[in-house]
């Protein structure tokens, strides 16, 4: 039995993991899928449906899982329901679950290497499978960040430790404000596709917004290399001093690819920091087929890659792999004397600014175990399949059209209507319950967007989700017609 100063009993913790393990199996078995992807809930209900206060003795763990299937499971946004195509679709795989139930068991925190060598370890065995996987070269070093969010932020701090340009900046120490002349304004440059990490990244460096200058993107939303060159060339011009390139390889609204080795060939010419982020695309490497699309992320000075988007690792799950390890550390690295060891190895606490570290890199070791280099193929092929499919009924299709290239698994599309009727379009889907998909805005018109990326996605899903499409579609356009003869009835037949 547990005591009032202890932990459960032994056997009290048998069967609560045996009660996650049995709702886990039925969830992710077919369960998830009996649920509308997106829960039909309020704001607010679910807190109310939750006790207010906090219980002053223990309930017992029945109780809590009595209220988990009563109240939280019905309630969260499916992210693993084969209809869940919004966002990039990602998976919570079974290997990626079963680990992290031993994560937590082991409760390790691999901010040294004696803290957690086997974590530490096969974080880096498993980032470096992941590196040969994808063909980077071996002069890279991967390491775990949550999400690639703060991976970019990372990089762009690496970048500005560096400062190429100005190797008396000396940021670490003297930071940025008041600097002067001493210190011009530093420029990241991305296109217009890129994501807000970006800018978020900008913000927590002190480098403001304004200093992050988008860059225009062609008519397939790829950066334009000349059009960098420019930006380049004019602020320097300016006193400004441009930093570091962010090229996207699977861009967040199109997963649109920059000509990254154009953009290398201009970073390399002007001294600056190239970040690559591949968070979803990036997986796609595994592909031999689709290497050409990567030709020049090898000239990176760091790249980042969710396996949490499109590598089956339950979220959250980046990697950052950087070219020059020695620099990053050299940009974090900050050990107080508790924190001092004399093990001549990896202290991740060192590359990034996060002291405390999950042991996030076993989910990943035990994914690509479990389904091995070709399994894993062989389902991001079958995810492009897909879309391919779907995008090549679009094309057919006389009310469709296609808004973007498909590079890979994920569809942008509109009806030949007004923005309005797409948003009609987009609310009534997701309103039937089985699927949900988002939007993105393209050239000031809005777009649908399906991502197809869930393993337990099939053909038979996208078969029915076409089905709804074109049936509400034509509702849609029928719906519009009627309003404009009730707005000009002088105009009926």
């Amino acid at each position: 039995m547990s005591d009032d100063i202890g932990d459960l009993s032994g056997e009290e913790l048998r069967r609560a993991l045996f009660a996650a393990a049995e709702r886990a199996a039925e969830y992710l078995g077919g369960g998830v899928a009996e649920h509308p992807v997106l829960p039909p809930v309020e704001p607010g209900e679910v807190r109310a449906a939750l006790a207010a206060s906090p219980p002053e003795e223990g309930e017992g763990m029945e109780a809590v899982f009595a209220d988990y299937d009563r109240v939280i499971e019905p309630n969260v946004t499916h992210w693993n329901h084969p209809g869940f195509l919004a966002y990039f679709s990602i998976t919570g795989s079974a290997p990626g679950v079963a680990a992290e139930t031993l994560a937590a068991a082991l409760n390790v925190n691999a901010m040294l290497w004696r803290t957690g060598p086997a974590a530490v370890e096969v974080e880096e065995l498993a980032c470096d499978w992941v590196r040969q996987m994808i063909g980077l070269p071996e002069v890279f070093r991967g390491h775990v960040n949550d999400t690639a969010s703060s991976s970019t932020l990372v990089a762009l701090a690496a970048a500005r430790h560096e400062m190429r340009g100005l190797p008396g900046a000396d940021v670490r120490r003297r930071g940025m404000a008041g600097r002067g002349d001493e210190l011009p304004p530093p420029v990241v440059y991305a296109s217009d596709q890129a994501h807000s990490s970006v800018d978020k990244a900008a913000i927590v460096l002190g480098l403001g917004t304004d200093r992050v200058r988008r860059v225009a993107s062609d008519d397939e939303f790829r950066m334009d290399p000349a059009a960098l060159a420019a930006a380049v060339a004019e602020d320097r011009a300016a006193g400004l001093h441009p930093m570091a390139v962010v090229a996207t390889l699977g861009t967040t609204s199109t997963t649109s690819v920059d000509p990254v080795g154009e953009i290398a060939d201009v970073c390399e010419g002007e001294d600056l920091w190239l970040h690559v982020d591949a968070a979803y695309a990036g997986s796609a490497a595994v592909c031999t087929e689709y290497r050409d699309l990567f030709a020049g992320w090898e000239r990176a000075d760091s790249v980042v890659l969710n396996p949490h988007k499109w590598l089956f690792v339950p979220i959250d799950c980046s990697l950052l792999y950087v070219r020059d390890v020695d620099g990053l550390k050299a940009a974090f690295s900050l050990v107080p004397e508790y924190l001092t060891s004399e093990d001549e190895a990896t202290n991740l606490m060192d590359l990034g600014f996060q002291l405390g570290r999950r042991f996030r890199g076993l989910k990943l070791w035990m994914v690509i175990r479990a389904f091995g280099v070709e399994g894993i193929r062989r389902r991001i092929r079958y995810h492009c399949e897909l879309a391919r499919d779907l995008a090549d009924r679009l094309e057919r299709h006389p009310a469709f059209e296609l808004a973007a290239p498909v590079p890979f698994s994920t569809v942008c599309f509109r009806l030949k209507a007004d923005d309005e009727a797409n948003r009609r379009l987009l609310s009534a889907v997701n309103a039937d319950g089985r699927f949900l998909l988002s939007h993105t805005v393209l050239r000031w018109r809005y777009v649908l967007r399906v991502a197809v990326g869930n393993l337990r996605t099939r053909e038979e899903h996208l078969d029915e989700l076409w089905e709804l499409l074109t049936r509400q579609a034509a509702a849609v356009t029928d719906a519009a017609v009627t309003d404009a003869a009730a707005d000009h009835p002088e105009e009926r037949p």
